[in-house]
């Protein structure tokens, strides 16, 4: 038999090769798909969200490259099933905003007195949350590539100043749903569910009274000339959980190497790089609250006392019901409080 080849075999042969290379190195090439449902100038998307995307071009070389689309592919309570299902790569979003119970255990980072810093407790929540308390199992059809908590939640209302527990009694207020919805029922508020977004237009037509919102929201959404009292509380009279995922199937077609080099940007130093831009946020729009005229106070003793009082049975009966699945949350919780730095 012959093994000799021609020039002209030997150059096809040569061509073919390096055809078949650029070939495999396209294939391995992902694009992904983000859907952002928060305004594309949002502190969040501009300091966490689309430097997060920039990451993962960098530390894949090019590999896998993230597409932040300039529309969401649905309404922000769809958000996780977006991402689930396979609609978008990528997602983000509350868990209180899916109303069923897949999300039980988050429910931990939503409490009353989680945080003043939110860095500390976005870095807190991900460290409890998705370690003894499995957060991954969860979060089911999606690898979990980030959770995240914003700073102190704060009550705002264009009503009344909150001088007793009495004077929230009967006032509108939008809750984001999960605990907070549950507290201020407790502190006799109406209450309204609704995402973010929708809250200028309520606000604005005198349909609800106010809001349970961090500082940065009221310029986020435009608030700061429909409100005027806003009562702080330590550590936050509520917050909000935040899940940041990616479509499971999708995962699992990137390589190894590429999934390592995700991770290590993702967990923890993405909870301190969105946490850093929710605390940039706040401090930008205390300035602009005090401009507009808006009186931030201290929650007073007895609407303090009120507020922890009811915050304990909820906990213990979250607790309660974590234990039947083998879950410690009383001891997650103090954990999680004691990495954010809350004397409670």
């Amino acid at each position: 038999m012959n093994f000799n080849l021609s020039g002209n075999a030997l150059l096809f042969a040569g061509v073919a090769t390096a055809a078949l290379s650029v070939t495999s190195a396209v294939a391995a090439e992902t694009t992904l798909a983000m859907s952002s449902w928060l305004p594309p100038r949002h502190p969040i998307v501009v300091g966490a969200m689309k430097p997060w995307a920039k990451q993962v071009e960098e530390v894949t070389d090019g590999r896998v490259t993230v597409r932040v689309l300039a529309k969401p592919m649905g309404a922000p309570p769809a958000h996780y099933d977006i991402a689930a299902d396979g609609v978008a790569d990528i997602t983000y979003g509350l868990h209180s905003f899916t109303t069923d119970d897949r999300f039980t255990r988050s429910r931990i980072g939503q409490f009353s007195f989680i945080g003043d810093d939110a860095v500390a407790g976005s870095k807190a929540f991900w460290n409890v949350y998705s370690g003894p308390l499995e957060a991954q199992k969860e979060h089911e059809g999606t690898k979990l590539l980030g959770l995240f908590v914003h700073g102190p939640g704060v009550l705002h209302n264009n009503v009344r100043k909150i001088e007793s527990t009495g004077d929230i009694e009967g006032l509108k207020i939008r809750v984001p749903g999960g605990y907070i919805s549950d507290l201020m029922a407790d502190l006799g508020a109406t209450t309204l569910f609704m995402s973010s977004g929708e809250v200028y237009e309520k606000l604005s037509r005198g349909v609800i009274d106010g809001a349970t919102f961090t500082f940065e929201a009221l310029t986020a959404f435009k608030l700061t000339d429909d409100l005027k009292y806003s009562m702080k509380v330590p550590g936050g009279i509520y917050n909000t959980t935040w899940f940041f995922v990616m479509n499971e199937d999708k995962w699992n077609e990137i390589s190894p190497e590429d999934q390592a080099a995700i991770e290590a940007i993702s967990g923890e130093a993405f909870a301190e790089s969105v946490g850093a831009a929710w605390n940039g946020a706040d401090e930008a729009a205390l300035e602009a609250i005090e401009k507009a005229g808006i009186e931030i106070y201290d929650a007073p003793a007895e609407v303090l006392d009120t507020i922890r009082s009811s915050a304990e049975k909820y906990e213990a009966a979250w607790s309660e019901a974590l234990a039947a699945d083998g879950y410690d949350g009383a001891a997650a919780l103090e954990e999680l409080r004691k990495q954010a730095g809350v004397d409670f």
